[in-house]
């Protein structure tokens, strides 16, 4: 059996296909190159949430339920606020989610949808002295996040963030969302699928990249030398951040997908930082290639989502955090899909171990 349950397939699903071998994505029949940029979050979210849910609206209904659950869950945690941003961006965040029924209705999922998309923003505010902004159930999901954000809803910010959450809904059965099926396969309620998923998700494995990508670019502009600086970080064991994947053998599609959300919302002051990221991954790639030959290490999701992340406005430590908000949906789409097998998930193991003469 090959280590990390490689190559072995623990589900069907309808909700994506990912090609490693060809840099593919397929979002439930649709390429992410036609989604990202050109759907709204509430289009992706009723396509990944369709035969899911009996009670699923048509898409001008579904944005006003998740806004009005925006509103909800705004209201609930609000005196706990200053308790939740204490523990930081992610684990602020988790507890926050902790607090919501564990039901399995379409009302739970979107309690959960709007949950990260509320606290996040709250809690980069009051980690930075300013007071918090309640969410808007008129406005679309990503607007309202960036307003809660910025304290406006600044168009050029709202596509970038809206192009991130598309291109991160979902995976394939990655570890975060293989937890979540794991859990759901039991018969628990979406509130303790998305905590495992979380929990898995906080994992510097899997989910903790985006944050040191801004601290490498950070120290390579310092050092004035792109080239050194990454072949001395190669030579000493050390990994280059935003490069490599465990799936993809070739350029990972969602960089791309990000590289050309980045490069709408750059002004002139993102320009400078958008071509000397750029340069910093020309570089890279040279360097992986001259260094290590027999592996294929190409630009990764993370690489992107840092700059984007950075440029509408959270800081590095939020990164994971604003990944949970957009990955949330296809944690939840597969939990129902799970559910909806009534399978519970019970793999065997390999016993090691030294033995015991049982005829003695």
């Amino acid at each position: 059996m090959a280590g990390g349950l490689d190559d072995v397939i623990a589900a069907e699903t309808v909700l994506s296909d990912v090609d490693g071998a060809a840099g593919r994505l397929v979002i439930r029949g649709h390429a992410l190159s036609e989604i990202a940029g050109s759907w709204t979050f509430e289009q992706v979210l009723a396509l990944l949430f369709d035969g899911f849910f009996t009670d699923l609206p048509d898409e001008a209904a579904l944005r006003r339920a998740l806004g009005e659950a925006r509103v909800e869950v705004g209201h609930g945690i609000a005196p706990l606020l200053p308790e939740l941003a204490a523990l930081g961006p992610f684990d602020g965040m988790r507890a926050g989610v902790a607090l919501l029924p564990d039901g399995a209705g379409l009302g739970d999922a979107l309690r959960l949808i709007a949950a990260p998309a509320v606290l996040l923003p709250a809690i980069v505010r009051l980690q930075a002295g300013q007071a918090t902004i309640a969410p808007d159930a008129d406005l679309p999901h990503a607007a309202d996040m960036i307003r809660m954000l910025t304290d406006e809803a600044s168009g050029p910010k709202v596509a970038a963030l809206e192009t991130y959450l598309a291109t991160v809904c979902d995976h394939g059965l990655n570890a975060s969302t293989f937890a979540a099926r794991v859990v759901a396969s039991t018969g628990a309620g979406l509130m303790s699928c998305a905590l495992a998923a979380l929990s898995a998700l906080k994992g510097p494995l899997h989910g903790g990249a985006p944050g040191p990508v801004i601290e490498m670019l950070d120290a390579i502009a310092q050092a004035g030398d792109a080239r050194g600086w990454l072949t001395d970080l190669v030579r000493s064991g050390g990994r280059i951040m935003g490069f490599g994947h465990r799936i993809y053998r070739v350029r990972d599609p969602r960089a791309d997908a990000l590289k050309a959300a980045v490069r709408r919302l750059a002004g002139s002051a993102g320009d400078a930082r958008l071509r000397f990221a750029e340069e910093v991954e020309r570089t890279a790639l040279g360097v992986l290639r001259a260094h290590k030959p027999g592996r294929v290490l190409q630009t990764n999701v993370e690489f992107y989502t840092a700059l984007l992340l950075e440029a509408v406005g959270f800081p590095p430590d939020a990164f994971t955090a604003v990944f949970a908000a957009g990955r949330m949906t296809g944690w939840l789409a597969h939990a129902r899909e799970q559910a909806l097998t009534g399978r519970l998930i019970r793999p065997r193991s390999s016993y090691i171990g030294p033995q015991t003469d049982l005829a003695a």
